[in-house]
């Protein structure tokens, strides 16, 4: 895939994420085996962003790779453009999601993924990223960023969860 800012593509699929970067991996139970269906179409059509008021512009309506994806977080003139390319997909019955990589104009380098799976009839949804600042603004923030994945994180589980109940 091209247009990519970092080289280790696809390294949130398995989880064994690569050194040099901040990781993040967030994990929550978002219901029983009952939402699994509802869950999975969630993450994929990019619907815990939204709930959690980020303003998604995607290529398509459902994550697929090569899609390319844009979210805006912040609130108006404020907010920071986050152009990603979708470079994994999985949609099974027992796990489902996707990650999507960053392209130039990012703030950080690197890679988050959305997942979704069950688990002794419980789903849990896992946000995994390995990220590191690409702009002057997330250097100068420091931790403050790092901080602020966790909440988004936090934020999407929320998010996540109240869609499926």
């Amino acid at each position: 895939m091209t247009g990519l800012s970092y080289a280790e593509v696809g390294a949130t699929r398995d989880d064994v994420l690569p050194r040099g970067y901040h990781h993040l991996h967030y994990r929550t139970r978002v219901g029983n085996a009952s939402v699994m269906a509802a869950a999975a179409d969630a993450v994929l059509t990019f619907a815990p962003q939204r709930a959690a008021g980020v303003l998604v512009d995607a290529a398509g309506p459902r994550a697929m790779e090569g899609l390319a994806v844009t979210s805006r977080l912040g609130i108006g003139p404020l907010r920071v453009a986050a152009p990603c390319l979708v470079v994994w997909v999985e949609d099974g019955p027992r796990r489902a999601g996707f990650g999507y990589g960053t392209l130039a104009g990012h703030p950080e380098q690197g890679e988050e993924s959305f997942v979704v799976e069950l688990l002794d009839g419980e789903v849990w949804f896992t946000m995994t990223a390995f990220s590191r600042p690409a702009r002057w603004y997330t250097r100068a923030a420091g931790p403050l960023v790092v901080g602020f994945q966790h909440a988004y994180a936090r934020m999407l589980g929320r998010a996540l969860r109240r869609l499926v109940s």
